[in-house]
């Protein structure tokens, strides 16, 4: 086999050529009506035989003779065409040239695109559009100019790769783009005109330094591990997406050898309130906000997460006068900048429950503490027109900036000024994790308070290991018992016939029939990561 090149002096794409050629006579391919004639080649190295088609005799016999007159003058046939080369060279050069590969920009914007089509949670398309934006400052050809830094983040974030924002949608539910706001329009035909060309991430140096810019803050500081983890998960799935449509061969980032950090995942036990002290909190939230003093209480007790409290509503609660309740959860409307949502200009929509499908719900008990705080809510402030128990202004949810400032004057007038400048209870969402622990210190199996909580029995194990008290106390206690059989052995003397001739035990071995047990899986390997990296809290 050959190379072949074109009569320029310059090498065209290489080509693998073969003098080996065989030609066989025409073939006629009867019909009903008429015949068509077959002029048939054969080229060594390729799979099959060239076969042409033609109408009729002559025209058969005249493109047999063409490749008789190439075969006999000595020339060189294209493997993989089957064609004489000078032939094969003046079909590619013909050819339309193939259309320019994608900008990084156009393929992470069509990736945004089609994740916004799946209808994922407003918090997972800010996530994504925060991760593309990070990465993106690393992955143009030319250095930004310092007049448009400033504003190529906020940019990126609000219009980019914002869907909703960039976008608006006929009646024929068709998309198209709308003209950005005057005041990023100079940026984002910058960042347009200077985006690399996605083909270029298979340079190892420029894959490399998107990979660095997944690690720094806009200030240049290092990021927190789980803000990487979660940006390289995001990056990772739009080189898959780009790799998917054809504009990447392969996927770049297999080739780095890239470890992700070390993620804080399993809970501080020191945000963790205990009894007393949730009391205490609770005491001072009565006496600042009373309409807000059941809604902590229903985190601590039912560890229900923010947005289930927003959908809360009469008739999913069980209230008996006396003994255990029950609350059917069935919908979350977490908080979230409305720029995220497919109707941005409407009231807040509820979800499915967090890790749920559409439509299902989750039982979780309701102690008798619990029962007849929310008893005393209801008969002190009632419910909204369609029966939630918690709102705030006209009827609506009870936003972060109410009860997040409530929080924080509770804690300063309940806790101790040590217990105060502690991570105890700093976020209200840290009662769900006091309420996740509680059931686990008082025996509650792990499955049972898993489904409670709405999270998988992995994820619990993960998040709530260093929680469960006791085991401590448990293993010191055996240990000093150990250490006490080993001392009473060594003061005793040893019989006057014994034989030394063997080694002996200096004390009993510990028991180890608890070993035996089957023991949860503890392990810190993380999960698969999901298309929302949370991790279920």
């Amino acid at each position: 086999m050959n190379a072949a090149f074109d009569g320029t002096g310059e090498a065209d794409e290489a080509r693998q050529t073969s003098f080996d050629v065989r030609v066989w006579a025409l073939r006629e391919m009867k019909g009903k009506t008429r015949s068509s004639w077959q002029a048939r080649w054969w080229v060594a190295g390729r799979p099959t035989a060239n076969t042409h088609t033609f109408p009729t005799k002559r025209a058969a016999e005249s493109r047999r003779a063409e490749i008789l007159t190439a075969v006999n003058k000595g020339e060189a046939f294209d493997i993989a065409t089957g064609l004489p080369i000078r032939e094969a060279l003046a079909q590619h050069a013909a050819a339309p040239p193939p259309p320019p590969p994608r900008t990084w920009l156009e393929v992470a914007r069509s990736f945004c695109d089609a994740k916004w089509d799946e209808r994922q949670a407003p918090g997972s398309r800010r996530s994504i559009a925060e991760a593309l934006g990070a990465v993106t400052g690393a992955l143009f050809d030319a250095p930004m100019p310092t007049e448009l830094a400033e504003l190529a983040r906020e940019a990126l974030s609000g219009w980019t790769f914002n869907t909703g924002a960039r976008t608006v949608t006929d009646r024929a539910g068709r998309r198209r783009d709308a003209t950005p706001p005057a005041t990023w329009s100079t940026v984002i035909d910058w960042m347009e005109r200077h985006s690399r060309p996605i083909t270029d991430l298979a340079d190892p140096d420029i894959i490399r330094a998107a990979n660095a810019a997944l690690s720094r803050r806009m200030n240049g500081n290092p990021a927190a591990a789980n803000t990487i983890t979660r940006r390289r998960q995001v990056f990772g799935m739009a080189i898959k997406y780009a790799v998917e449509r054809g504009d990447l061969d392969s996927n770049p980032l297999d080739s780095l050898g890239w470890k992700a950090p070390r993620t804080l995942v399993a809970i501080d036990r020191r945000v963790v309130v205990n009894p007393a002290q949730a009391h205490r909190l609770f005491a001072a939230v009565a006496e600042r906000a009373p309409e807000l003093e059941a809604f902590y209480a229903t985190i601590y007790h039912a560890a229900l997460r923010p947005g289930e409290l927003q959908e809360l509503r009469l008739d999913q609660l069980t209230l008996p006068t006396s003994g255990w309740g029950e609350v059917l959860l069935s919908g979350n409307n977490p908080e979230i900048s409305p720029r995220w949502s497919d109707t941005p200009d409407a009231p807040r929509q509820p979800r499915e429950l967090k890790h749920r499908a559409k439509g299902e719900t989750r039982p979780v008990p309701l102690n008798p503490r619990l029962v007849a705080i929310l008893r005393r809510h209801l008969d002190t402030f009632g419910t909204t027109a369609d029966g939630r128990l918690f709102r705030s202004g006209l009827d609506g949810p009870v936003k972060a900036s109410r009860y997040l400032p409530v929080w924080r004057d509770a804690r300063a007038a309940a806790l101790t000024p040590a217990e105060a400048a502690s991570p105890l209870a700093r976020r209200p969402y840290d009662l769900r994790h006091a309420a996740v622990s509680g059931w686990l210190n008082a025996g509650v199996p792990i499955t049972q308070a898993a489904e409670w909580a709405g999270h998988s029995v992995r994820v619990l194990l993960m998040v709530y290991a260093k929680c469960i008290a006791g085991q401590d106390e448990i293993a010191r206690r055996r240990i000093d018992d150990a250490l006490a059989a080993a001392d009473d052995t060594t003061d005793q003397p040893a019989p006057p016939n014994e034989d030394r001739s063997q080694p002996q035990l200096s004390h009993r071995p510990p028991d180890t029939a608890a070993l035996n047990r089957t023991q949860p899986d503890m392990s810190p390997e993380l999960p698969d990561a999901p298309p929302d990296p949370d991790w279920g809290l």
